[in-house]
């Protein structure tokens, strides 16, 4: 039983020893910086100086629409299957349902997004 894994063990072996190696080698090549104004200049390196701290405050618009692009992509991850598939569904006879279940699935999400725009989440300036 046991000599069917040798494969398997020599691969992760030879894998385990070449990260080995790699690490030793960063380790003798890597240039030895031991002062702190070398190893954290104050520009970056695109040579921009900082500008205060790097925990910022940002403006919560920003996540809003982030979170409604990713609620957008997953319904288009969603979509595009359920169109290639949706003739097989209808040979089959589940047509109208797999079209109802989609529609709700729709329904929802547009009623989210009219939802936000009601409430103005989606406007860039501010409300006077």
């Amino acid at each position: 039983m046991i000599t069917g894994y040798w494969p398997y063990l020599i691969h992760f072996g030879i894998a385990a020893a070449f990260v080995a190696f790699l690490l030793f080698l960063t380790t003798k090549i890597k240039p030895a910086n031991s002062d702190k104004a070398e190893k954290y200049p104050d520009t970056f390196e695109c040579g921009v100086p900082r500008k205060g701290d790097a925990r910022g405050m940002f403006n919560v618009r920003f996540y809003i629409v982030a979170v409604m692009f990713i609620i957008f992509d997953v319904e288009a991850v969603f979509l595009f299957p359920w169109a290639v598939s949706f003739f097989d569904y209808k040979a089959t006879g589940l047509g109208l349902f797999v079209l109802a279940e989609m529609a709700v699935f729709l329904i929802i999400l547009l009623v989210g997004y009219f939802y936000m725009i009601r409430k103005g989440a989606l406007q860039w300036e501010d409300p006077e």
